[in-house]
């Protein structure tokens, strides 16, 4: 269990010898206003509140958020010529300590995980485990169903995991010269992947929106550049 003092540095960035004074001259205290003497004290409940001085702070250890990226957004925490995604979530709590799970193209929306904890990062990104990712795609003109199985770097892609689309999410831009919808399926996360595919099969994406990412999917109502706080521990419905 993380310790009291720990927390504090973490969640308000206090430097430890701040904090050492702190505690030395009682500043820090429960709720109800008793003084905490103890800086060593393990925390077993999170998030949880003290007073630091006259300000309440929440303390967290833990912090996983479900991000909408827009189109035009790069997934980094900076970049010289792009607006980059960690704008987007840094006013989170433990923003410094956030990575995302993955990343989507500068031309892609839709679902991007973020995380301080790096178990999870390896869990939903290794090739091995297989993750499922759900994309949903514009397409510039239909694409060939005859061919059953399309080569990805050393990877064969099997067709199937291919579906056409009536009603896609009102995440993906669908521009007006759009021919057909498509939702697509893949566990292996390859550089531009969903592009390649369709191109093999004859036709070019022309908009591009992940909708899911293993057992989280991409809410109706959460508006491109909006963020939401969530626990990976416990997936959606």
């Amino acid at each position: 269990m993380p310790r009291l003092d720990q927390l504090l540095a973490r969640n308000t960035g206090w430097s430890r010898r701040e904090l050492a004074r702190a505690f030395r001259r009682q500043a820090v205290r429960e709720c109800d206003g008793t003084p905490i003497d103890n800086p060593a004290r393990s925390m077993h409940e999170l998030p949880t509140t003290v007073w630091l001085g006259e300000h309440r702070v929440e303390l967290y250890h833990r912090v996983d958020v479900l991000l909408h990226k827009p189109v035009g957004v790069v997934t980094a925490r900076r970049d010289d010529r792009h607006p980059h995604a960690f704008e987007l979530v840094r006013h989170h709590p433990l923003a410094a300590e956030l990575r995302a799970i993955g990343r989507l193209d500068l031309d892609c929306s839709g679902l991007l995980l973020w995380t301080n904890e790096g178990s999870h990062v390896h869990a939903m990104t290794h090739p091995r485990r297989a993750v499922p990712r759900r994309y949903h795609v514009a397409l510039a003109g239909p694409w060939r169903t005859d061919i059953p199985h399309v080569r990805i770097d050393d990877h064969d892609v099997d067709t199937t995991c291919i579906r056409a689309l009536s009603q896609p999410h009102v995440g993906l831009r669908v521009p007006p010269h759009c021919e057909q919808l498509a939702a697509i399926t893949l566990t292996s996360g390859r550089f531009h992947e969903v592009k390649r595919i369709f191109a093999s099969l004859g036709t070019q994406v022309i908009g591009l929106c992940r909708v899911q990412h293993g057992a989280w999917s991409l809410p109706d109502d959460l508006a491109p550049g909006e963020s939401q706080r969530i626990n990976l521990d416990r997936p959606s419905d």
